[in-house]
């Protein structure tokens, strides 16, 4: 061959490759001009910045809007269906659940686990013990061989049905234990957006228009046994896990109702270690649990303790959050998620709340704290199902008026509340 044409031919490759490049790179950074002018049009924190951040990284989202009354709620499929966020008040309107920005900006999957975050997501129990689903079978219940199912983590929910105000997704699996018992699973997921008057009528909850800005949902969470032979308790059980991420305050009380007429254990405090007196206060039938998302704790209220209504108030932005979740007609066994070995693996929690904090190396997932519910273990029949309820409120409105409404329900004083770690 040539040299002289060789080189020219080469020189010429070598331009088009430049032009090109400067071609992409121009496109480039026209799009990302564009996804940061689109996300200039909200102020980080509320829902429109949020519904556009999707947006504009081509996420699948459904919202599920009340126009009238400006609360909406935004959910993805490739989430597992789950919650992202809600808004009492539009696109203008803060947005509630938590969410890791900088984990689904970097489209990076890990195969362990993927802390999107959401502020109502499908899980399984039990996380750890002998049947758990989030260890292999002989491995050392620690981090590093601890694995999210890729059902709760990475796979979508199909959409089955859809309407205005309610979505249905379901996903078929199956799961092996830590024991090696193997299930196959049927899973359904309906979630609706609650009006005033729903409100009304399932929590006996008077919502006053011109008062307060309100949005509220309700999960229903089916799990079915596809297999042939019956889940018993010897081979393991599952259960239902919603946990539910919001963003933390120096002035948030989680304050939890428990009852007061059992024996027995009232707040389980030994998830990361002994929680300190000066964030957990258990007194005349409440358990009051300081987040600020500076310090890792977790707590859980066991069966007999737990009733189906808690809560947490942020009192600087005046945000009332509640949470109801179904609890069975009869005593029932809840599968014990903690890791390790365990005197009983039926010793579980029913509702449990959590507090982010640094770890040991000083690194942070969130922060953001949980409120968690669980359903009882599902000891079922071939094609039996069961079934587990969450319903969740945000009500942001005057002090006074917020008190009335905890006072209503709880029998309890705002200012009670907002005063318990004031100190």
């Amino acid at each position: 061959m040539n040299y002289s044409k060789s080189n020219s031919v080469k020189q010429a490759a070598w331009m088009s490759l430049l032009v090109f490049a400067a071609a992409c790179t121009s496109t480039g950074n026209k799009n990302v001009k564009q996804v940061e002018d689109k996300l200039n049009d909200y102020t980080k924190g509320t829902y429109g910045y949020d519904v556009t951040f999707f947006e504009t990284r081509n996420i699948e989202t459904i919202e599920l809007t009340d126009d009238e009354a400006q609360a909406s709620i935004l959910l993805i499929p490739d989430y597992q269906g789950r919650v992202m966020t809600s808004s009492s008040n539009g696109k203008e309107g803060k947005s509630y659940g938590w969410i890791n920005y900088d984990l689904i900006a970097s489209g990076e999957i890990n195969p362990q686990f993927n802390p999107v975050g959401g502020e109502e997501r499908f899980w399984l129990g039990p996380e750890g013990g002998p049947h758990s689903i989030y260890f292999a079978q002989g491995d050392e219940q620690v981090f590093e061989n601890w694995l999210v199912p890729p059902v709760l983590d990475t796979e979508r929910f199909e959409v089955k049905e859809q309407e205005s105000q309610s979505v249905v997704f379901t996903k078929d699996t199956r799961l092996t234990n830590a024991s090696g018992t193997e299930f196959q699973v049927g899973i359904s997921r309906k979630v609706s957006l609650l009006s005033r008057s729903d409100l009304s009528s399932l929590l006996g909850l008077d919502v006053p228009e011109g008062y307060f800005e309100v949005v509220a949902y309700q999960s229903e969470n089916t799990i079915t046994n596809h297999g042939e032979n019956p889940w018993i308790k010897k081979d393991g059980l599952l259960s239902i896990w919603l946990l539910s991420m919001f963003n933390p305050s120096p002035t948030t009380t989680v304050f939890i109702p428990y009852n007061q007429d059992v024996d027995g254990t009232i707040v389980n405090d030994e998830y990361f270690g002994k929680v300190p007196s000066d964030r957990l206060i258990a007194e005349n039938g409440t358990v009051f649990f300081k987040i600020d998302g500076k310090y890792r704790s977790k707590i859980g209220i066991p069966p007999g303790r737990a009733k189906e209504l808690c809560g947490s108030y942020d009192s600087e932005q005046n945000i009332l959050t509640l949470l109801w979740c179904s609890l069975p007609d009869e005593p029932k066994v809840y599968v014990n998620s903690n890791w390790g070995e365990q005197d009983d693996p039926y010793a579980g929690d029913v509702i449990n709340s959590y507090n982010d904090g640094p770890v040991e190396d000083g690194s942070i997932m969130g922060p953001f704290y949980e409120i968690e519910t669980s359903s009882p273990a599902a000891a079922l029949q071939p094609g039996e199902s069961l079934t587990h309820t969450q319903r969740i409120v945000h009500i942001q409105g005057e002090k006074e008026e917020l008190a009335k409404i905890v006072n209503n329900l709880f029998h309890l004083n705002l200012y009670t509340i907002e005063s318990k770690f004031s100190n």
